[in-house]
């Protein structure tokens, strides 16, 4: 990628397709729930600690604590994944061919994530505390596709149409209370509203993404984005990492 000064001069900075920001998110997402599954479920036990229990248990172990230090670490990270995914799910909804099939698939893959979600995180088979990303992600793709609906009628009730869709799907992640829920879904619905205004969408959604602190950091990645789609791995192999790392850690952590 090149860009032009004001007084003419030309650098080049570098470029990331659709396919390295998936495995740049993945990779991420891999270690947040690492930290979070086999290193503070596992390795510290979290679950079994008050937070004053913990705050003597760390203060008497000096291995505990790099445990719990390198868990937070990346806790963090799990907050950069999400501008990520929010963004390439409003660009495959710009792109898909079937709209029908893109919802099926995340639908599909957000309903098999959850009882390796729940096993990871909790220990259980079934937990009605929270539920897996992918949640808000189906979510998120269908408030897109009313918001898209409302837009083709025009008129001002449709535009009150519009922001009564984002409400709703706010409302639904919370009560479904799924994991990066409200984030996902006000960054969806700003890449997808200011999809041409390259400046005010980048400003919006740092301030969305400040719900975790790594968020802003994504759009600079995310501004590197060539438009260029091609998977070089087969794109059900990105959604079906999920589940099978949730499922691997979550049986790492009982073992431990």
């Amino acid at each position: 990628m090149q860009i032009t000064g004001r007084r003419g001069v030309t650098w080049r900075v570098p470029s990331i397709t659709a396919d390295g920001l998936k495995k740049f998110a993945c990779v991420i997402v891999l270690l947040q729930t690492f930290g979070a599954t086999v290193i503070e479920k596992g390795l510290i036990n979290i679950d079994q600690y008050t937070k004053a229990g913990l705050s003597e248990a760390l203060a008497e172990d000096s291995q505990l604590m790099i445990y719990a230090g390198l868990g937070s670490v990346l806790q963090l990270l799990g907050g950069l994944a999400v501008p990520f995914f929010a963004y390439l799910l409003v660009e495959g909804f710009y792109h898909t061919s079937s709209y029908k099939k893109y919802l099926s698939a995340i639908a599909f893959f957000a309903f098999l994530s959850e009882i390796p979600y729940d096993f990871a995180y909790s220990g259980k088979l079934i937990d009605w505390s929270s539920q897996n990303a992918m949640v808000a992600l189906c979510i998120s793709l269908l408030m897109l596709y009313f918001i898209k609906m409302f837009q083709e009628k025009g008129g001002v009730l449709c535009q009150a149409g519009e922001l009564l869709v984002v409400i709703c799907a706010v409302g639904w992640v919370t009560i479904f209370r799924s994991q990066y829920g409200l984030c996902t879904v006000l960054l969806a619905a700003i890449f997808y509203f200011f999809r041409s205004r390259g400046v005010l969408r980048t400003v919006l959604g740092i301030i969305v993404s400040l719900l975790y602190i790594t968020g802003p950091i994504a759009f600079y990645f995310i501004w590197l984005y060539s438009g260029e789609r091609r998977d070089k791995l087969p794109k059900y192999a990105y959604y079906i990492l999920y589940p099978a790392q949730l499922l691997v850690f979550g049986v790492i952590t009982k073992l431990l």
